[in-house]
């Protein structure tokens, strides 16, 4: 099984601006939510696309599978929204072996995230990194864009 295990964080200081080395515009919106999945679509820069299906969250884990799509047809699939479509600029800073992603919303709001080799892997927290919110419903995306948090 596919999995994701990722901690999340506000982010209160912008010295992560001066490590970034990559990024990304998306859009994202979702087809579906239910008590057990959420199906989203993600456009990259307006040029490639990947459907995502990811099971209800157990602490920083959850399944996730992803699908590369054609960038029309997810064109034609926000049609099909539930919800608004989320609009943020993803900027990734690496860090060691792993990599932070600060995704800055059209709204304003700073989010970091690290997506870690296991649930218990150790990783540094950068003074830039506010509280945690990898529990708080209201910071999923998928709440976020439904209203659901």
């Amino acid at each position: 099984m596919a999995e994701e295990i990722e901690r999340k964080f506000l982010v209160t200081g912008d010295g992560w601006k001066e490590g970034v080395s990559d990024r990304h515009a998306f859009r994202q919106f979702y087809l579906s939510h239910s008590k057990t999945a959420t199906v989203r679509v993600r456009i990259t820069d307006d040029v490639s696309a990947r459907l995502t299906v990811k099971g209800n969250r157990e602490g920083p884990a959850r399944p996730e599978y992803e699908w590369d799509i054609p960038i029309e047809d997810a064109r034609e699939m926000e049609a099909l929204a539930t919800g608004r479509v989320l609009v943020k600029t993803r900027h990734v800073v690496p860090a060691g072996d792993l990599a932070w992603e600060v995704d800055v919303f059209a709204d304003g709001l700073i989010l970091a995230e690290i997506e870690l080799p296991s649930e218990d892997a150790a990783f540094e927290r950068p003074d830039w990194l506010g509280e945690e919110v990898t529990d708080d419903p209201a910071y999923y995306n998928a709440a976020m864009a439904l209203g659901t948090g």
